[in-house]
C-alpha cells in the first residue's frame, strides 16, 4: 500500500467540466475546494493524481451509442442544450465529461490495484444523466459508468452507492431500479420541492431488486438533526448489503446556504458519512472506497464539505 493511501483527482481537464455565463456549475468549483485543501493542508497527507480521459468504449456499457455519438456532434459545434435546458453543450463539452469519468474510472484501477484503496474525485458524481440523455448538469454519468465496468471488468458486483446530495439520484436510481445486486441508499430534499421530483419512501426496487433501495426524502431546511436521524438506517441497510465496494457521492447542495436547495447541513454531515462509510469499506471491501464530489453551488460549502470528506478518509 502506498503511504498515502488516499488519492485526489484535481487539474485543469476536470476543471473543464463547467457551464459559462454564471451557471451554477461553473468551471470554478475545483479550485474553490483546491484552495481549501491547501488551507488545511491535506495537499501534503494525499496522492494527487492527473486526470484521466476515458475512450469511447468505456462509456458504452452504460450509455447508449446514440447518446454518445450525440454529445460528440454536439461537442464540436457548441450549440443548443443536451437536455430540456439545464445543461447546455459548449465546444469540448465531450472531452471535459470524459475526463470525469475516466478519472473515476483510473480511481478505480488505483482502488483495485490495493495502493490507494481511497479515491475522491471532485467533480464527479454526475447522477441525474440517464443511459440516453443528459439531464440536470449532467452529461455522462460517471458512478454509472463505474458499476457497469465494475461488473464487466472486474466481476464486481455487489456494490453499496450512497448519496447525500440535495438531488435524488434518480440517473442511478433508474438505470439499477431492478439490479438486486446494486444496493442503493439517497439521502435527500423531498422530490415535491425540489427537481427531479423524484425518490420517494416508496421506491425500493422493482422484481428481484424490490427492498434493495432506499430513499430518504426530508423536508426543507432539514438540518444536523434531521441527518442524524435517519443516518443510522442508511448504515444498516448498507452493512446489510454486503457489499465489496462503497461509492459516495457527496453532493455539496444539502449544506446550508446553496443557492439552488432548500437543505440545511453543515459541511459536519459529509465528514460524518465518510468518516462512517470509510469504516464500513475497511470492514467488508478492503478499504475500497470512491467518494465523488457531486453537486454543490455556494463555493464555500462545497470547498469545506468536500474537504471534510477528504479529512474523514485519511482518518
Amino acid at each position: 500500500m502506498s503511504e498515502k493511501p488516499v488519492t485526489i483527482y484535481f487539474g485543469e481537464a476536470l476543471g473543464n467540466y463547467g457551464f459559462g455565463d454564471g451557471h451554477p456549475f461553473g468551471p470554478d468549483r475545483i479550485q474553490a475546494f483546491w484552495q481549501e485543501t491547501i488551507k488545511q493542508g491535506l495537499d501534503k497527507r494525499v496522492s494527487v493524481a492527473a486526470p484521466q480521459l476515458c475512450g469511447e468504449a468505456l462509456l458504452l456499457p452504460f450509455h447508449s451509442q446514440a447518446y454518445v455519438n450525440r454529445v460528440k456532434v454536439q461537442s464540436e459545434s457548441g450549440h443548443g442544450y443536451l437536455d430540456a435546458g439545464d445543461t447546455p453543450a459548449f465546444e469540448g463539452v465531450y472531452e471535459a465529461a470524459c475526463a470525469v469519468v475516466g478519472s473515476v474510472l483510473d480511481g478505480m484501477q488505483r482502488i483495485l490495484s490495493g495502493s490507494h484503496p481511497k479515491v475522491f474525485v471532485p467533480i464527479a458524481g454526475l447522477h441525474h444523466a440517464r443511459r440516453d440523455s443528459a439531464a440536470g448538469f449532467c452529461v455522462f454519468n460517471d458512478a454509472g459508468v463505474l458499476i457497469e465496468n465494475l461488473r464487466l471488468k472486474h466481476a464486481i458486483r455487489r456494490i453499496a452507492y450512497v448519496d447525500i446530495d440535495a438531488h435524488h439520484g434518480d440517473g442511478v436510481f433508474y438505470a439499477f431500479e431492478s439490479d438486486p445486486d446494486l444496493i442503493f441508499a439517497d439521502i435527500h430534499e423531498d422530490g415535491r420541492y425540489l427537481y427531479p421530483g423524484t425518490g420517494a419512501v416508496e421506491e425500493t426496487g422493482k422484481g428481484e431488486a424490490k427492498g434493495t433501495k432506499l430513499n430518504v426524502p426530508l423536508p426543507p431546511l432539514a438540518n444536523d438533526n434531521h441527518f442524524h436521524r435517519v443516518w443510522p438506517s442508511v448504515e444498516s441497510f448498507v452493512r446489510q448489503g454486503k457489499p465489496e465496494l462503497i461509492i459516495l457521492q457527496a453532493g455539496a447542495d444539502s449544506i446550508q446556504g446553496d443557492p439552488i436547495t432548500h437543505m440545511a447541513f453543515t459541511p459536519a454531515v459529509h465528514e460524518y458519512a465518510a468518516s462512517r462509510l470509510s469504516k464500513l469499506a475497511d470492514e467488508f471491501c478492503n478499504g475500497r472506497f470512491i467518494a465523488l464530489g457531486g453537486g454543490g453551488y455556494n463555493r464555500t460549502n462545497l470547498a469545506l464539505g468536500w474537504n471534510g470528506v477528504v479529512k474523514a478518509m485519511l482518518n
